[in-house]
């Protein structure tokens, strides 16, 4: 075997010493590598923990911020509800209140166009006469009305208590009586809307008297000055009814 020279020997052996090197190096940076690549697994992997950690606190927390809310609606209908049973049972009460107040204290009310005070006794007077004529009580019915109007001749009232009281006396028979009575609502309130009704009446206690020419004139100014209403319909029928 042929030996080396010292020259070659050097030169081998550098080449083995780069060469050892250059191994270990590479295994240097291979393990390098290695080791970044577990620990980026392992940041990613505490990561998702984490943020699954924070969306189970979040899903919790808007779990009981939904439940809170509807507890919180609960209470709100149930408030709204108390303040709608307090408002429907104060309106109760003030009406009871107004109505027992109307039972003992004067009233300013307007009825069918007439306004005036009404004292509570006023009231129930033409309240009971009224009944009294819907029941049928005729004769009844025509003394309360005459006792009505003689003792509250200022009242609102008076122009239904002549008007009804007048009907209560035709239907009783007496004619006279009722002319009379539906007259004076005519004099004293000769715009009122019950005055074309209350011609039709006195038109038939009229003819009922067997005064025809009368009935016949009142049954003509009602078709005149009324034409356009349910009286001067049955005034043309009653006209014409009567020969």
């Amino acid at each position: 075997m042929k030996m080396l020279s010292h020259s070659a020997k050097q030169t081998l052996s550098r080449a083995f010493c780069l060469s050892a090197a250059i191994l270990c190096l590479g295994a240097s940076n291979s393990a390098w590598a290695l080791f970044s690549d577990d620990e980026a697994r392992k940041a990613i992997l505490d990561l998702r923990k984490s943020l699954a950690t924070t969306q189970l606190e979040l899903q919790g927390q808007i779990e009981k911020l939904k439940a809170d809310n509807a507890v919180l609606r609960g209470k709100i209908e149930d408030l709204q509800k108390q303040s709608d049973d307090i408002n429907s049972s104060q309106k109760a009460y003030y009406q009871d209140l107004d109505n027992r107040l109307g039972n003992f204290e004067p009233r300013t009310i307007t009825i069918e166009g007439v306004s005036g005070i009404v004292q509570p006794d006023e009231k129930k007077a033409y309240d009971d006469a009224l009944k009294s004529f819907q029941a049928g009580n005729l004769k009844k019915a025509s003394d309360a009305f005459s006792a009505f109007a003689v003792k509250y001749p200022q009242s609102p009232y008076l122009p239904l208590a002549l008007y009804w009281g007048g009907n209560s006396k035709y239907a009783n028979k007496d004619y006279a009586a009722a002319i009379n009575q539906l007259q004076s609502l005519i004099k004293k309130y000769p715009d009122h809307p019950r005055v074309p009704a209350a011609m039709v009446t006195i038109g038939n206690a009229q003819l009922e008297s067997g005064n025809k020419a009368a009935a016949k004139k009142t049954f003509g100014e009602i078709i005149a000055k009324y034409p356009d209403t349910e009286a001067a319909k049955d005034a043309q029928q009653l006209l014409a009814a009567t020969k």
